[in-house]
């Protein structure tokens, strides 16, 4: 059948048609006039090449043939379906209703934003709310969020490509850390003092040796000794409180582990970087992933 020869309101009428089977009482609830219902049904009949509806033998109503008996079900779904489709979306209720998100972003996105933001949902959300983290893959993202693998990225700019979304939600510089009892001491940095010491870089992808804070170094002449390159930062303060290591971190992040180790301001300027929330730009107006954005601004405002 040529969908471009249907009628929407045609389809209705049939719905209607075959739950009363009494063409007058179908032309009451469709706020029509019997005529006029009569006229929709011949054209019924022209388009599916079939009575549908013939006079009972007992009664006054009308019986489905058989070409219309598979139809009443069918086609009731398929209205239905079309009715969510058309339908203004329903408010998202966190404590009512059944979701699951991705969240795609580093390891300190995790600790600095993902943590505080389970807290909150906690309280904010049901059981039926679910959230599930995954560690950004460049090289990979565009086509998660195409498949809708990853509902929302957290992250610096670089990291996530141009087509989506996104808000700024806060800047980050950076800070030291060294385990405590450290030979240094507690003082504060010098910078000949930081460039004496031995230092991980953390190189998200893997194996470099410097970084934008070598850079900096290397714009005032100065250069520091790097001993190890680790892949993320959350295996950070097990080797630092293994060794007299110490490492420069996302301020933000050194300060999640306040209570683990000593962290101290840097003795020279350092360029930080602005973390965003981004998202698919067809998820704008989804009420959930809407829902969801609050809920990252909210816990990181609450820890300004």
């Amino acid at each position: 059948m040529d969908l471009s020869r249907v009628d929407l309101n045609l389809l209705v009428s049939l719905d209607v048609l075959l739950e009363e089977c009494n063409v007058t009482r179908a032309a009451q609830r469709l706020h029509v006039s019997q005529p006029a219902l009569s006229a929709q049904l011949g054209r019924l009949r022209h388009l599916f090449d079939d009575p549908l509806l013939v006079p009972a033998i007992v009664g006054r109503g009308m019986t489905p043939t058989a070409r219309a008996l598979p139809l009443r079900d069918s086609l009731k779904a398929a209205l239905k379906g079309l009715e969510v489709v058309l339908a203004r979306e329903h408010p998202f209720d966190p404590a009512q209703d059944a979701r699951d998100f991705q969240i795609a972003t580093t390891d300190n996105g995790i600790i600095v934003v993902g943590l505080p933001l389970l807290s909150r949902l906690q309280s904010e959300a049901g059981a039926g709310v679910r959230v599930a983290f995954r560690l950004l893959d460049t090289t990979q993202l565009s086509q998660q969020i195409e498949r809708r693998e990853v509902d929302l990225v957290i992250a610096p700019p670089s990291m996530f490509p141009p087509f989506l979304k996104a808000r700024r939600i806060y800047d980050e510089v950076y800070a030291m850390a060294q385990r405590r009892d450290h030979p240094r001491g507690t003082e504060p940095l010098s910078l000949d003092g930081y460039c004496a010491l031995d230092h991980v870089l953390v190189s998200l992808k893997g194996g470099l040796y410097e970084g934008r804070v070598d850079q900096a170094l290397a714009k005032l002449g100065r250069n520091r000794r790097v001993r190890l390159s680790l892949p993320n930062f959350t295996s950070v303060p097990q080797v630092l409180q293994a060794t007299d290591y110490v490492c420069t971190m996302p301020a933000r992040f050194a300060k999640s582990l306040k209570d683990e180790l000593d962290v101290f301001e840097l003795p020279f300027a350092v360029p930080g970087f602005a973390m965003h929330m981004a998202w698919h730009p067809r998820e704008q107006s989804d009420a959930a992933q809407s829902w969801l954005r609050t809920q990252v601004l909210e816990v990181v405002n609450s820890g300004r």
